[in-house]
């Protein structure tokens, strides 16, 4: 059964095995050295799961990571010299997505403030690596295996938008069957929920659970997300059953951020929320 959507460029002219290939020299100049990916990742700035997904090809190692790197390893330039490739590559990321997504993905990743209301799953740009390969992985019609990894990749990549200074302002609001979901299993789950909570209590962030116990609702006709860049008009993105609809008619931009601050004022607050993502947890 042929699948509806085209190949993102990366699947097709190598990008990601570039990627793959830094990242295997980087996981043998570390184990060279006699390091963990905790202990590398704790002298560069990252988590063990963020250098364990570099080694992996599917996240890009930052330029400012390559060259600690280089140094830290005894990498003698190795790591150095490919910076400007990685840096060219960061540059026109937004080619690693399909066609009928890429303008929406150019401007998640030059948003200022993001806005986004999940009503049946976490948001992609939240999601671990093993949530986003689970999602994946049950999806139908089947993909194969590579297809999934380099999926995997492209959707990481748009997680490089939490480490541009200044970072954008987001709110995330999703209701409480999100959190309660397994997807994945348990223990898939249980890192989900601690990196909803690491996301949550970031100081551009606010994080909100909509309970489902919950008398009235103003938005029952699903997940919508809204974004502001620079100097322009704030626009909104949604997706039914893999159709995506970008819209940036001010009428109907106008009536969903009305409904958004309903979803707001109704949900949860942050603190009230992550209380009851950390009890879910504790729950597992």
């Amino acid at each position: 059964m042929s699948e509806r959507r085209p190949e993102t460029p990366a699947e097709v002219d190598g990008t990601t095995g570039f990627f793959i290939a830094l990242g295997k020299q980087l996981k043998v100049l570390r184990e060279r050295k006699g390091i963990t990916q905790k202990e590398f990742g704790d002298l560069v700035g990252y988590g063990p799961d963020a250098v364990s997904s570099m080694e992996r090809g599917v996240r890009i190692p930052r330029p400012e990571v390559l060259e600690k790197g280089d140094e830290l390893l005894d990498a003698g330039g190795l790591l150095k010299a490919v910076i400007p490739q990685v840096k060219e590559a960061m540059a026109r990321a937004r080619t690693r997505h399909p066609e009928w997504y890429r303008g929406y993905a150019e401007l998640e990743a030059q948003a200022v403030t993001l806005l986004d209301y999940s009503a049946t799953g976490v948001l992609g740009l939240l999601q671990t690596e093993d949530h986003a390969r689970a999602v994946f992985t049950q999806r139908f019609p089947r993909l194969a295996e590579e297809t999934i990894e380099k999926r995997v990749a492209d959707r990481l990549s748009r997680q490089e938008l939490f480490d541009r200074w200044p970072p954008p302002e987001c709110s995330f609001v999703m209701e409480q069957a999100v959190v309660e979901r397994h997807i994945g299993g348990p223990s898939v789950h249980a890192k989900q929920l601690e990196h909803l909570l690491h996301i949550g209590r970031m100081r551009n962030v606010h994080l909100q659970i909509m309970p489902t116990r919950r008398d009235e609702h103003p938005c029952l006709g699903g997940s919508f997300t809204l974004l502001a860049l620079e100097r322009q008009e704030q626009v909104a993105y949604m997706e039914t059953q893999g159709y995506p609809r970008l819209v940036t008619d001010r009428e109907e931009v106008r009536i969903l951020n009305a409904r958004y601050g309903i979803i707001r004022a109704q949900a949860l607050n942050p603190y009230e929320s992550l209380d009851l993502i950390e009890k879910t947890l504790e729950e597992l």
